[in-house]
């Protein structure tokens, strides 16, 4: 089946699913720093990079003043102690807002993983949209970093297997399409299922959607059946912001398109840092009660096995 490329994340950039997501990444990405050997890290899902909070997309929907914008407010709030995997989030963050007033920029996965990429890692980067491997790609040769950093215009979800084993025997890959297609479910388990047979020992982090929908309840029970089958140790967590009838008047609806908006997302690990669940358990609440829409406002964390 053909791509289809109506999905812009820079709609999406800074909401409650990037905050839990790059929360999670820049946890990972510490850990894992913590030994000297090179790190492969990659992307299979990449988009431009670094997005604009002040222009005509990320406006138009509003999602970063109800995500990042709105936890770095209440960081700012005096007497509130921050968790460190929170406070930790929020200064790569504000490291591209430096001498700003407010977040203009918001850093994607790639942009994350590159603010804490070490001299011997490696970043790969898959992107498809045509659009946005375009400013991708522009993104990447301002940073001016080299064969550090490459970007491959193709799927991720094949291209990752070219990539492991790395020689290093080390890896964290981030697994998250915008699951705008439904096949995109079976094709997170099939990349799964080929990644770890290459490589079982990598870190793998898969974000999803947590929606009204029988793909992604299968998918969260699959991804455990996986793990418990290959016998790889795993840790989730999933942020519910709950919803009111404002939050449900978003820029969709108001476009008369029949679209939910998303309140809750999920990352599963699969050979998890570890205190990865502890630092969930440290950091959810806090940010739960950051981002809280309205009644069903909830967090989770388990882990196995």
């Amino acid at each position: 089946m053909q791509p289809m490329f109506s999905y812009r994340h820079a709609f999406h950039a800074g909401n409650h699913a990037d905050v839990l997501k790059h929360l999670t990444l820049v946890a990972c990405l510490q850990y894992l720093a913590q030994k000297d050997v090179g790190l492969l890290v990659a992307d299979t899902h990449a988009g431009t990079g670094i997005y604009r909070l002040d222009q005509e997309l990320a406006r138009t929907s509003g999602e970063s003043e109800r995500g990042i914008v709105r936890l770095a407010a209440a960081a700012r709030q005096k007497g509130q102690p921050v968790p460190a995997a929170v406070q930790a989030y929020l200064n790569v963050v504000q490291s591209y807002n430096l001498g700003h007033d407010s977040l203009r920029h918001y850093p994607g996965s790639p942009w994350i993983c590159q603010t804490l990429l070490r001299a011997q890692d490696q970043l790969k980067l898959f992107e498809v949209h045509p659009t946005d491997a375009r400013l991708l790609e522009r993104n990447v040769a301002d940073l001016g970093r080299g064969k550090q950093i490459e970007l491959r215009r193709s799927d991720g979800f094949t291209g990752l297997r070219a990539l492991l084993p790395p020689p290093t025997r080390r890896a964290l890959v981030l697994i998250d399409p915008s699951y705008e297609l439904k096949t995109d479910y079976a094709a997170v388990l099939d990349c799964l299922e080929d990644a770890l047979e290459r490589f079982p020992t990598g870190c793998y982090a898969v974000w999803y959607p947590v929606i009204a929908r029988p793909e992604s309840h299968s998918l969260a029970r699959k991804l455990k059946t996986l793990c418990a089958r290959v016998q790889r140790p795993w840790a989730l967590a999933q942020l519910d912001v709950g919803q009111t009838v404002a939050s449900g008047r978003s820029a969709e609806v108001a476009r008369g398109q029949a679209r939910t908006p998303l309140h809750a997302s999920a990352v599963h690990l699969i050979n998890p840092p570890y205190a990865m669940a502890e630092q969930w358990r440290n950091a959810l609440p806090w940010v739960c009660a950051a981002l809280k829409e309205g009644p069903g406002a909830q967090w989770v964390v388990e882990q196995g096995p």
